[in-house]
Order: structure tokens, then sequence, then C-alpha cells
């Protein structure tokens, strides 16, 4: 798929199709397709936490996604927890940030990642939806995360049950300024 197509078809969806699934080796690709993105340094402190198993899957819709994120992802045969490294993306070898930002660079680094992830869904036939209204402490338990890792968001994967319209995006003069 070209690029540009590939940009206009990737929505956040938010009603799945019944009864499917998403088989290991494509999860393998779409998450080797985040890893290729680039990172602070190399560093490589995105952590993703594959949730397939149908008793898991509905321990985290129902008891980590808060607001109406566990109905958008209700029938989603997959969701991926995903999670930073913190204090090592940012930082110096001695612990100290190496500027204002310090573990921003850790998220910044994983959205990069997880944009990879969903356009490589996208160009798989597979649709995403990034949720981050969830319940911290009990995706943390649910998963073991270690206490090391910051939860950023949990993103739903499957096929779409509905055709999302394209959102209308600001128009280029409100978002981008040329000197």
């Amino acid at each position: 798929m070209e690029f540009n197509e590939l940009l206009e078809k990737r929505r956040s969806v938010r009603k799945y199709k019944a009864n499917t699934t998403v088989d290991r080796e494509t999860i393998e690709e779409i998450i080797k397709a985040a890893q290729q993105a680039p990172t602070w340094k190399n560093s490589q402190t995105g952590r993703y936490y594959v949730v397939t198993d149908e008793e898991k899957l509905k321990e985290i819709k129902e008891n980590c996604l808060l607001s109406r994120n566990g109905i958008n992802a209700e029938n989603a045969p997959v969701l991926i927890v995903t999670t930073f490294v913190k204090d090592w993306s940012g930082f110096e070898k001695n612990g100290s940030p190496t500027n204002e930002a310090g573990n921003l660079w850790g998220a910044y680094d994983l959205g990069l990642q997880n944009q990879n992830l969903m356009m490589k869904a996208s160009d798989l036939g597979l649709d995403t939806l990034v949720m981050g209204v969830r319940d911290e402490m009990a995706t943390r338990n649910a998963l073991d995360i270690p206490s090391n890792e910051i939860i950023m968001g949990i993103i739903a994967l499957g096929y779409r049950d509905i055709e999302p319209a394209a959102p209308k995006r600001r128009d280029l003069d409100v978002i981008a300024k040329f000197i």
C-alpha cells in the first residue's frame, strides 16, 4: 500500500468484529515494525504486553479500561499494553536527566514506536484504538508490569466492524509556523 493511502486509511476504530482472532506471527510482525522507530540514543525502552488469552482479555476490559474504553474494545481479540522503562531514555549514565524533558523522552520514543505499530497493523488490514484512560494499578497488577516501567496506554487490535468517518484536521496555518 502506498504511504499516503495508508495514512488516509488508518482510523481509531471503536467497534470490532466479534469472534475473530489475530495469529501470533502477525502480531510479532506488527511489534517488529514498532521496533524500527528511532529512540533516544538507541535506548529502545518501549515494552509491549500482548494479551490474547480470553480470560485475561475479559479481565483487562472489565477492570482496567475506564470510561467507554471497555465498550470500545469489547470485541477486539488483542489488547497491547504499552510501557517504557523510566529514567533511561533522556537520562545520562549517572542518572541525571539530559534536559528538562526527562522521562518525556521515553514517552516520546514510545509514541513513535506506537505509530509504527498502528501503521503496520493498518498495512496488514487490521485496525487499532489507543486508549489512555485506564486504571494504572489494576493494569500493572493484572499483567505483572514492573514498577520501573511507566504504562502509557492500551492499544486494541482487531478488524473493524464499522467504517469510521475521517476526522476533520486543523488547517495547516493553525499548526505550522513557517519562518
